[in-house]
């Protein structure tokens, strides 16, 4: 009888440890893979378990227990350090970002085209996805925003984010899930969308049991596969997904390299996998920004081995603080950041854009101001104003590789725009509009750098005519002059003193001479101005 209650004692046991462990494994969701460390980490406890459960019970399970468990720390600990360190594995690490072409960085980024500058940050747009869900008191209290992303929708830049189950009773209270998704133009702050007619988001990193959005992935057939970068992107037609990045560990427990996409209609959680080159073309990221960051400081940390990283650091690069998205002429989307040798401050040697998609990698040597000298310089020249400027976005302006900031005030406001050279950043130009910011920072170019290519980038029209209508406006103490030539009747033309003092003395019925930069905008700004006297 004692036996039996013994034996039924153990299997009692051992059938709550069981349960017990998958409930872990439920919540825990380890990767299926000795490449990651969660697996060989729960087969250890299970060792464990054996090994506390048999003490001095069963010699035979007692060694089962402790074999599980050695093997297990085997894969925690000796064979990472043999397979995955940098010391055995530099140049691995250093080549897994793939070729680095060097570039001419005006052929693959275009000019700006100013109603494309992206003026409103993360941060700014969660301000506003908050004041817009604010407004709906039941909205507010049942869901909160989620991290916005930034893509291309119809051509145009939008932060995108969902609305997110505020806690567990909400969730349950909603298990068809949250109502919509919020949309922020980039480019205007004023346009802000509420997304409510594309389906309720069910799966999402807020849900529960199985509309969690990781748990529903995982027990869908990726047990065995690592993914990460859940990030919420909209298609062309407005239906939200969540798109994932799958990868393999190339340099034994290290080494991430992305190999396809999962993507997840988050309000039916329909699952699909693509390769690379199949990823439908709406998704623009692909490759982690984190992932390619990592990537990126081994390229330039292992150029000569890994005691080189450590001691001597001879040409040794790193990525100097913040990275940001910005757009090819080829409509596709860079993870862009300088470059700086170890050591230096506020300088870089070049910087360096990888393909969202395909990890092309193009490098540009360029020796200039990092992004937080351009945001110093900006906030100095406004400094009694107590601006604080937002991470920078490099562009193409007049053929000069440029930072475009917005200044903003305590309250998160956009006060001002500025623009920054990013060869020297004591060459900037700040103003309320993008098209004052652009105005004063041609003129601050021209003052400055000697060089024809700079008008040559102006893309300038022609006209010669008669002054027709004339006046003069003063904004912040400077003097604007507007005046229509009869060649031109339907064009409004603008310009300062500081470009021609004879526009000073000029009348109607004067015969002029101009240059004209060609924009879409009703008033045409003024570059070289002549009086025929």
């Amino acid at each position: 009888m004692e036996k039996i209650l013994k034996k039924n004692k153990k299997i009692i046991i051992y059938s709550s440890v069981t349960v017990l462990y998958a409930i872990i494994y439920y919540l825990a969701m380890p990767v299926i893979n000795f490449n990651f460390y969660g697996l060989p980490l729960y087969v250890m406890f299970i060792g464990l378990t054996i090994m506390s459960i048999e003490a001095g019970k069963s010699k035979k399970f007692n060694k089962a227990g402790t074999l599980i468990t050695i093997i297990s720390l085997l894969f925690l600990t000796i064979i990472p350090l043999l397979i995955t360190t940098p010391i055995w594995n530099s140049k691995k690490y250093q080549q897994l970002l793939g070729e680095v072409k060097e570039s001419v960085f005006t052929e693959d980024i275009s000019p700006v085209d100013i109603d494309k500058i992206r003026l409103v940050d993360q941060s700014m747009a969660s301000r506003l996805g908050d004041k817009t869900i604010g407004q709906d008191p039941a909205l507010g209290s049942s869901s909160y925003v989620g991290n916005f992303n930034i893509q291309t929708y119809k051509g145009e830049l939008y932060w995108v984010a969902p609305l997110l189950h505020r806690s567990f009773f909400k969730w349950l209270s909603s298990k068809e899930g949250s109502k919509g998704y919020i949309m922020v133009s980039a480019t205007n702050p004023q346009d802000v969308k509420l997304v409510q007619n594309k389906g309720r988001i069910k799966y999402q990193m807020d849900a529960y049991f199985s509309t969690d959005l990781k748990r529903h992935i995982y027990f869908n057939g990726f047990m065995t596969k690592g993914y990460t970068d859940y990030t919420f992107e909209i298609d062309d037609d407005g239906n939200p997904f969540w798109v994932l990045s799958q990868y393999n560990k190339v340099i034994g427990y290290s080494g991430r390299e992305i190999v396809k996409t999962i993507i997840v209609n988050a309000v039916n959680g329909n699952i699909k996998s693509y390769s690379i080159t199949e990823t439908p073309k709406w998704v623009d990221r692909i490759q982690p920004e984190f992932i390619v960051k990592e990537q990126i400081n081994n390229w330039g940390k292992y150029k000569k081995g890994f005691w080189n990283s450590v001691f001597s650091e001879d040409g040794v690069l790193t990525l100097t603080p913040g990275m940001s998205l910005v757009y090819g002429k080829d409509g596709n989307s860079y993870w862009y950041s300088g470059l700086t040798s170890a050591g230096a401050d506020d300088s870089t040697v070049g910087f360096i854009m990888v393909n969202t998609r395909t990890k092309e990698t193009k490098y540009y040597r360029q020796a200039g101001a990092t992004e937080t000298a351009s945001m110093g310089s900006a906030e100095g020249k406004v400094q009694e104003k107590g601006y604080k400027a937002t991470f920078p976005i490099m562009y193409n302006v007049l053929g000069q590789a440029t930072y475009i900031l917005s200044l903003k005030d305590k309250a998160g406001l956009i006060k001002m725009i500025s623009m920054v050279s990013v060869e020297d950043y004591t060459i900037l130009g700040i103003g309320e509009t993008t098209e004052e910011a652009l105005r004063n920072y041609k003129t601050a170019l021209k003052r400055k750098i000697s060089d024809s290519s700079i008008t040559d980038n102006f893309n300038l029209n022609e006209a010669t005519g008669i002054i027709k209508r004339i006046n003069s406006d003063i904004v912040k103490g400077d003097s604007f002059y507007y005046f229509t030539l009869d060649t031109l009747p339907n064009e409004v033309f603008v310009m300062t003193s500081s470009i021609s003092k004879e526009i000073i003395i000029t009348k109607i019925e004067d015969r002029v001479s101009i240059k004209y930069e060609e924009s879409d905008s009703k008033y045409k700004n003024v570059e070289e101005y002549n009086v025929e006297f």
